[in-house]
């Protein structure tokens, strides 16, 4: 894993400036954020095999928004159980006026909110492992397939530790948009993306390389 080289490989693009200001016009709306990801699974693609350049121009915009709605259903499914875990009791606890059963139910909640967290934790390592997957196979069933995912985590751990580490230095750095300026967020949410998708593909390089099926 180069973790420096998922930071700067972007300015080593003789177009860098055009193809982070197209992403970052994108990221203006909600709905535009949807090809920048699918841009950034792209990248995770293109360091799998090896391609160049591996920052991706805008000619293949449908592509992008295929994978991204690809992804998107990846990300849903492995959400499902925080969601079934967290929503009735949110609503329960908004109906009950019961001391006593709003007691229980707080109880509840804490402990569900424990069980969310750490689920929460291994889904931030399945969810590269997953991502890695669908770059590599464009296959939402290889991306979902929990054997093979912790077969990849398992095969190169310090890799997908890496890849959460970086995902979290990438959002601060997404952050920091605000401070240089409003609009300035925008590209930097882009820059941290396609950070991450370059993360993802080493990661996925790293568990291959390690022996993962």
């Amino acid at each position: 894993m180069d973790f420096a080289l998922a930071f700067s490989f972007p300015f080593q693009d003789e177009e860098w400036v055009k193809k982070i200001a197209i992403a970052a016009v994108l990221c203006l709306t909600i709905i535009g954020t949807i090809p920048v990801f699918g841009w950034s699974l792209v990248v995770t693609k293109r360091v799998i095999s090896g391609e160049t350049p591996v920052l991706p121009d805008w000619s293949n915009f449908g592509e992008y928004i295929m994978l991204a709605i690809k992804g998107i259903v990846v990300a849903i499914v492995f959400s499902l159980p925080i969601i079934v875990i967290t929503v009735p009791v949110s609503v329960a606890t908004t109906l009950v006026d019961s001391n006593d059963l709003a007691t229980v139910i707080a109880i509840v909640n804490v402990c569900l909110s424990c069980v969310s967290l750490v689920y929460g934790i291994l889904m931030a390592f399945a969810l590269p492992a997953a991502y890695g997957q669908l770059a590599a196979t464009d296959s939402i069933g290889s991306a979902l397939n929990v054997g093979k995912l912790l077969g990849m985590i398992r095969a190169a751990p310090s890799a997908y530790l890496i890849a959460v580490l970086g995902y979290l230095v990438a959002g601060f750095v997404g952050s920091l948009g605000v401070v240089l300026c409003v609009i300035g967020v925008f590209a930097t949410t882009a820059y941290s993306m396609v950070v991450e998708g370059h993360l993802y593909g080493q990661a996925y390089k790293a568990a291959v390389a390690a022996g993962a099926a």
